[in-house]
């Protein structure tokens, strides 16, 4: 990939300003390095040759969260998120990969059962005490500059991910119609194994049958960190095993997922084969938010239906990606004993973004921190969402506050759990 490739898209920014009332970083920062304009300037610069890449690019290229949301405030929509991931690749290309993004990406991602080993080997570590050995020690910091501090995010480690107890394989539904696959994003598996159960369920109860597959990483976190090669490996995999089945629907219940799954084939050339098939795949692909929207109303029998206020976190890859805004709301105000109240400002980032926090702790909670004092505004004891990542860092942040808010993904809300 080359940044240069994309001048013409780069130019397109007028510099208007627009971009800055409603990028997180620049609202959290005030510098003009960043947020869009300034960082279309900066490609701009390296196109033309005023400076010359290096390793000092990587903080202003990786220090976006990719939320999209300067691209909706832009006049002549900037794919910033977009040019920045190719400047990404082009950086990596030209300045070098880590070995640890290596084994993520070419080790890990591609391995279910490897992945979740490594999970449960650092769930061993939080639960022994080793990585409060290993943070005295600064041996954390290998893993992120900020690693050390961010490693307090995740609260604790499920005991078991969801894969380990509902294996991949064919399931009987009780719906009269649609075979669906479930897509089972390695947040979810590893992070949120709840959640996915409640969401298997749902779809049981409408499908006629569902497959839960032995899908890998959609590739979403090796294309956003710019490297593109590792993202088509993953998503030819993926490609391998929907393709050739005869599945009326995939649905995934992370949002991320759903969003790159449609993103697909602008992976691969118009003359490559799998172009053909990531069409076929987008084409089939649902977020459950948008499978479950026609669905009738479901009874909270596990819990206490006589009055729960909620209020709903607008995922980025959900609301701008996928332009899923009224879905969810909807879907919440059909349960009975549910209060929803809007979030203030639902649709900013709340800091999470894949792995960010690892090398932007102190970024991440300035985010993140705008996000929960707009929380307690609501009043609401339930935030719901559609993100396994914004789940994780909407949890931390309800933590540090200690306030009594229980944030859970909608399926849990839907499934009564």
């Amino acid at each position: 990939m080359d940044i240069a490739k994309h001048y013409d898209a780069i130019a397109r920014c007028n510099r208007c300003g627009f971009c800055q009332t409603a990028c997180p970083i620049f609202r959290a920062t005030g510098h003009e390095a960043g947020v869009a304009r300034g960082r279309l300037a900066l490609l701009r610069a390296l196109i033309e040759g005023r400076i010359e890449w290096s390793p000092e690019l990587q903080e202003p290229l990786f220090a976006c969260l990719l939320c999209g949301a300067c691209t909706a405030h832009c006049f002549p929509a900037v794919a910033t998120a977009d040019l920045l991931a190719a400047a990404r690749n082009d950086y990596l290309d030209k300045v070098g990969r880590s070995r640890l993004h290596r084994l993520l990406f070419h080790r890990l991602l591609p391995h279910p059962r490897r992945l979740r080993l490594a999970a449960r080997a650092a769930a061993l570590g939080n639960k022994t005490r080793l990585t409060a050995v290993a943070k005295a020690l600064g041996l954390l910091r290998i893993f992120g500059r900020d690693f050390p501090r961010a490693v307090e995010i995740v609260e604790r480690f499920p005991p078991q991910a969801f894969r380990d107890r509902t294996k991949p394989g064919h399931l009987d539904g009780r719906g009269d119609r649609l075979h669906v696959a479930y897509f089972v994003g390695c947040g979810m598996d590893i992070m949120a194994p709840l959640a996915a159960q409640a969401t298997l369920d749902l779809l049981k109860e409408r499908a006629k049958s569902v497959t839960v597959l032995d899908n890998c990483c959609c590739g979403l976190p090796a294309e956003t960190y710019g490297d593109r090669p590792a993202a088509q490996k993953l998503a030819a995999k993926n490609l391998t095993l929907l393709t050739s089945a005869p599945f009326d629907l995939i649905v995934t219940d992370c949002s991320s997922c759903a969003a790159f799954l449609k993103k697909y084939p602008t992976l691969f050339p118009e003359a490559d084969p799998l172009r053909k098939e990531a069409d076929k795949l987008a084409s089939r692909t649902r977020d459950v938010l948008q499978f479950l929207a026609s669905a009738p109303v479901l009874a909270r029998s596990g819990q206490d239906a006589a009055h729960l206020i909620v209020t709903w976190h607008d995922p980025c890859h959900a609301s701008r990606g996928q332009k899923l805004v009224k879905e969810p709301r909807e879907l919440l105000k059909s349960l009975p004993g549910i209060e929803f109240r809007e979030l203030p400002e639902a649709d900013w980032c709340c800091g999470g973004a894949g792995s960010y926090a690892l090398s932007h702790y102190d970024l991440a909670r300035k985010v993140l921190d705008r996000k929960i004092d707009n929380l307690v505004k609501t009043g609401a004891s339930a935030l719901v969402t559609s993100c396994p990542a914004c789940i994780i860092q909407l949890g931390y942040g309800v933590r540090l506050r200690r306030l009594p808010i229980r944030v859970c993904h909608i399926s849990e809300l839907l499934a009564g759990t």
